[in-house]
C-alpha cells in the first residue's frame, strides 16, 4: 500500500472518530454549521465551539477527559496531513520487492547544526528546522516546499522574480571590499554565489523585520502589490579577499560583468579578473577568462597563466600552457627574457613529455643553461648572449662541477631529461667537454656511447626505445614555404628532412638518404671528413607534426618504422606523412635511432 493510501486511511478513521463522538455528544447528523479544513477534519474553531460549555463550571468540569483526547486527535490530524502533504508518495502497485534505505541524518560540525546547503533537500526533518531557526523563517510556512532554501534555487528565483519587482535603477545592496563600497542590485548580485550566500547570513543576522524580506526573496513578490510595496530593503554585505591578484581594477572589471557580458577583456588584465571571478564564484565569467587566456598564450604570460590554473585547480588551462611549451619551449621562450619565469615544475613536466620539440639536442641545451643562467642571476633585466653564459659556467672551479655544487637547488634533475648522445657534432661536443657544468662521468659515457657507434657501424647500441632515447631534430614550416629542407650527419651517414606544400592546407614531410657528392651538398655538414662507406643503413624512425588550430593542436604522424635507407631511389626516402591544416607554423620532429645491423 502506498504512502498516500496511508494518509487516506488515517484521515477516514479520524472523520469516523469525530462522527462517533458527535453521536455520543447527542448530534445524530453530521454538524454541518461547523467549518471543516480541506482534508475534511474539523476546523480548530469547530472544535474549540464543541468543547465550549455554557456556564460557570469548573475547569476540570467544563472539559472532560474524552473531549480533551478529541482536541489532542485534531491536533495530531493536522500535523499528519501536512507531512503528508510534504512527504512523497511511493508509487503503488502492489507489494514492492524491495523497500528503500532509510536517509541517514548527516551531522554538520561538533554543534550538530545544519549548514546552508547547495543541494536540494533531503527529507531531514531536524536538519529543516534547524535550518529555518537559523534563516529566522517559520518551519510551517517552509515545510511545503523546503527546496526553496537551496542556493541555485535562490538564484534562479532572484534572476527572474526580482527583475520584474525591483526597478532597473534600484539599487538593494552595499558590497565593502578592497577599501572600496559597491552598489549592487540584487538581480546581478545573485550571479555570484560568494555574494549570495553573504547576502542570506547577512539577513538571517538582521532585525526582526529583515527575515520578511529574506522570506520575500525566497517566495517572490506578491502578484496584487505594487513593485513599490515589495522592495526589498538596502543592506551591506563585507567581503576579505586576501589574493595578491585581485587588484581594485579587476574587481571592478568582475563586477562590472555581473551586469553585461560585453565587456572587453584584455591579456593584461585577464588575469586579475580571473582572480576576482574566483573569489566571487561567478562560473560564467572565469570561464571566459579561462578561453581568452588558452586563446592568448605567449611566452610573456604562459608562466603566470599556468601557475593560476594550478593555484585555482584549473586544468584545462594548466594543460593547455603545457601543450604550448611542449612546443615553443625552444623554438620561442629560449630566445627570450620571459625564460626566467618559467616555473621549475613546468620545465619539468614539459622536459619529461614525448612531444617536446627540438631543433637538435644541443639546442634544447642551450635553452637549459640559459635557464640556469637565470636563476642564479634574478636581477638580469636585458637577455645574456650564449657567449657570456659559457663563460660563466667555464670559468667555475674545475672540482667540483657546476651540477655538483648546486645539488640543493635540484638543477641535476633537470639536467638528467638531457639526451647527452644526442649531441653529435664534433663542435658542440667540444662545448660541452669545456663547459664544466657535467660531472666527469656522465661526459665520458657520452664519449664511450659515440665511439662504440662509430666502430661499429653507426650501431646504437645505447638506444633501445625510440620513445625516450631517439635522436631527435625538428624544422618549423610556415605558411609562406613552398619547400624547406634541414641536412644532418650521424656517424658518417647523411639525411635531408624536407617538408612541401603541395596546396594552401595539404603538406608533406619526409626524410631522405643522400650522397656526399650531391650537388647542393653543404660542406658544413661534412665535418671532419667522417663518411660512411656502408651501402644501406637500417634505421628505426618516426615523423610527427602538429598544428594549432584556434585553441587545440591538431597531431599528425606516422608509426614506428623500421627501414633499410640505401642511396639509390626509391630506397633512399622514408615514408611521407601527408597532412591537411590551416594553422601556422607546424612543428615537424623527426626522432630515429640505427638499431644494430
Amino acid at each position: 500500500m502506498s504512502r498516500s493510501r496511508h494518509g487516506a486511511h488515517s484521515t477516514r478513521k479520524l472523520r469516523a472518530a469525530f462522527a462517533e463522538y458527535a453521536v455520543l455528544q447527542g448530534d445524530s447528523q453530521p454538524d454541518t454549521d461547523n467549518p471543516v479544513d480541506a482534508h475534511g477534519a474539523p476546523a480548530a474553531s469547530a472544535l474549540r465551539s464543541r468543547v465550549r460549555v455554557s456556564g460557570p463550571q469548573p475547569l476540570a468540569e467544563r472539559i472532560r477527559p474524552e473531549q480533551r483526547l478529541m482536541a489532542g486527535l485534531a491536533v495530531c490530524a493536522q500535523t499528519a496531513l501536512a507531512c503528508a502533504a510534504v512527504l512523497p508518495a511511493v508509487p503503488s502497485g502492489g507489494r514492492t520487492r524491495k523497500q528503500r534505505a532509510r536517509p541517514e541524518r548527516q551531522v554538520a560540525g561538533t554543534t550538530n547544526r545544519w549548514r546552508l546547503s547547495a543541494k536540494p533537500f533531503t527529507r531531514d526533518l531536524l536538519a529543516l528546522s534547524q535550518m529555518c531557526k537559523a534563516m529566522c523563517l517559520d518551519v510551517d510556512n517552509t515545510l511545503p516546499a523546503p527546496d526553496r532554501l537551496c542556493i541555485p534555487q535562490i538564484q534562479k528565483k532572484c534572476s527572474g522574480a526580482l527583475k520584474k519587482a525591483l526597478p532597473s535603477g534600484d539599487g538593494v545592496g552595499d558590497l565593502e571590499c578592497l577599501g572600496f563600497q559597491w552598489e549592487l542590485h540584487l538581480p546581478q548580485l545573485f550571479q555570484s554565489q560568494t555574494l549570495t550566500k553573504l547576502y542570506v547570513s547577512a539577513l538571517s543576522r538582521a532585525p526582526a523585520g529583515r527575515p520578511r524580506d529574506l522570506e520575500r526573496v525566497l517566495t517572490g513578490p506578491p502578484a496584487e502589490k505594487a513593485p513599490e510595496q515589495s522592495r526589498v530593503k538596502r543592506l551591506t554585505i563585507a567581503l576579505r579577499i586576501n589574493d595578491p591578484l585581485v587588484t581594485k581594477l579587476a574587481f571592478a572589471m568582475a563586477l562590472k560583468n555581473l551586469y553585461t557580458s560585453q565587456v572587453e577583456l584584455g591579456l593584461d588584465e585577464v588575469l586579475g579578473v580571473l582572480a576576482s571571478a574566483h573569489a566571487l564564484q561567478f562560473s560564467s565569467l572565469f570561464q571566459r577568462c579561462v578561453t581568452i587566456m588558452v586563446h592568448g598564450l605567449s611566452p610573456s604570460n604562459v608562466a603566470s597563466f599556468y601557475m593560476a590554473g594550478c593555484k585555482y585547480k584549473e586544468q584545462p588551462l594548466s594543460t593547455a600552457c603545457e601543450k604550448w611549451m611542449e612546443m615553443n619551449l625552444v623554438a620561442e621562450v629560449g630566445r627570450q627574457i620571459h625564460l626566467q619565469k618559467i616555473p621549475r615544475e613546468l620545465l619539468l613536466t614539459v622536459l619529461r613529455s614525448p612531444s617536446l620539440f627540438v631543433f637538435s639536442e644541443f639546442h634544447l641545451l642551450k635553452t637549459l643553461l640559459l635557464w640556469v643562467y637565470l636563476q642564479v642571476n634574478p636581477r638580469l633585466l636585458a637577455f645574456p648572449t650564449l657567449e657570456a653564459v659559457l663563460a660563466f659556467f667555464s670559468s667555475s672551479p674545475k672540482k667540483p662541477c657546476f651540477l655538483d655544487q648546486d645539488v640543493e637547488c635540484g638543477f641535476a634533475e633537470i639536467f638528467l631529461c638531457l639526451r647527452l648522445h644526442g649531441i653529435i657534432r664534433g663542435q658542440d661536443l667540444d662545448v660541452l667537454r669545456h663547459l664544466n657544468f657535467f660531472p666527469e662521468s656522465w661526459l665520458i659515457r657520452v664519449t664511450a656511447n659515440h665511439y662504440h657507434a662509430m666502430e661499429s657501424g653507426g650501431d646504437m647500441a645505447f638506444a633501445k626505445d625510440l620513445t625516450r632515447q631517439a635522436v631527435r631534430f625538428g624544422l618549423l614550416f610556415y605558411k609562406e614555404f613552398t619547400t624547406y629542407s634541414e641536412m644532418i650527419a650521424i656517424y658518417g651517414f647523411f639525411f635531408a628532412m624536407r617538408g612541401i606544400r603541395n596546396n594552401s592546407t595539404s603538406y608533406s614531410f619526409y626524410m631522405q638518404r643522400i650522397r656526399p657528392a650531391d650537388v647542393g651538398f653543404p660542406s658544413e655538414v661534412c665535418e671532419h671528413g667522417l663518411v660512411s662507406l656502408r651501402p644501406e643503413r637500417l634505421v628505426q624512425y618516426e615523423i610527427r607534426a602538429r598544428a594549432l588550430v584556434g585553441d587545440r593542436w591538431q597531431q599528425f604522424g606516422t608509426r614506428p618504422v623500421l627501414q633499410k635507407f640505401r642511396l639509390v631511389r626509391p630506397h633512399c626516402r622514408s615514408q611521407v606523412l601527408q597532412i591537411q591544416t590551416t594553422g601556422s607554423p607546424i612543428y615537424v620532429s623527426f626522432s630515429f635511432i640505427f638499431p644494430a645491423s
